[in-house]
């Protein structure tokens, strides 16, 4: 499973040069794939052409207060400590968590943006990789004040390649639309320019259990592009479409 042949199959799947994609991958889904997480990104990137913009979700959940932790979690004496001593969200530095080895080494791909979020970051490449990732907002960083918002505006696509809608990061944008979820407190440490701080935010309390069973309905609804890449099933689709089906759809269903 080569660099050049995720380029052709990504192309025959329907994903067309200068598109702005966003991913959300799995490596070992698509079999053996020599060079590893470099060859799967080199054949997105030859995928999408100089004219293309490739943007992936590079998250950092450990940089949060630890009483929210429950994966796991850590003694309450403990708490203290981390609050003063987790460093601060850095761009360049702080690795991802949960992300899988593709975002991992994306943030650190030359001529790579990575938005200031401590905890829910994207990283992007390409002609609309600042616009897509700057002034990246605090409180909220999943609704229409960060990346998601942005790739709705500049009309995204979405990729799943080895993975379900439960990795879908854009049907959070669909929550915030919704109006269905209470949001709670959260905190993290960043870098201010007096130093760094541990400052308090606002998140939506998100239910990515939803997710499978509002895919599955979309995707009963609306034609998409679904195929093989290797041996990995891969869907793409229309974010702009899947966030408002996704918004209507949460509305309907709320308890």
């Amino acid at each position: 499973m080569t660099a050049a042949r995720i380029a052709r199959e990504l192309q025959e799947l329907g994903l067309a040069p200068g598109a702005l994609l966003i991913v959300h991958s799995s490596l070992s889904s698509l079999g053996y794939v020599p060079g590893g997480p470099q060859s799967v990104l080199q054949g997105l990137l030859t995928a999408l052409g100089p004219a293309g913009t490739l943007v992936l979700p590079a998250h950092s959940s450990e940089n949060s207060d630890p009483s929210q932790w429950s994966n796991p979690p850590v003694p309450e004496d403990w708490w203290p400590t981390i609050r003063a001593e987790m460093p601060a969200f850095d761009p360049a530095r702080t690795p991802t968590r949960g992300m899988g080895a593709i975002p991992e080494l994306f943030r650190t791909w030359p001529g790579v943006v990575r938005s200031d979020h401590p905890t829910c970051s994207f990283a992007a490449y390409g002609p609309l990789a600042e616009a897509i990732t700057r002034d990246h907002a605090l409180s909220y960083p999943l609704g229409e004040e960060g990346p998601l918002g942005r790739l709705y505006e500049h009309g995204a696509q979405v990729l799943l390649l080895g993975v379900g809608h439960e990795s879908n990061t854009s049907l959070h944008l669909a929550e915030h639309r919704s109006g269905t979820l209470p949001s709670d407190p959260q905190a993290s440490a960043v870098q201010t320019p007096t130093g760094r701080a541990w400052v308090s935010y606002e998140m939506l309390s998100g239910d990515e259990e939803r997710f499978p069973a509002l895919g599955a309905a979309y995707e009963s609804a609306h034609a998409f592009r679904a195929g093989r890449i290797g041996a990995a099933e891969a869907r793409l689709y229309p974010q702009r479409e899947l966030v408002d089906f996704g918004a209507r759809w949460l509305k309907s269903t709320a308890g």
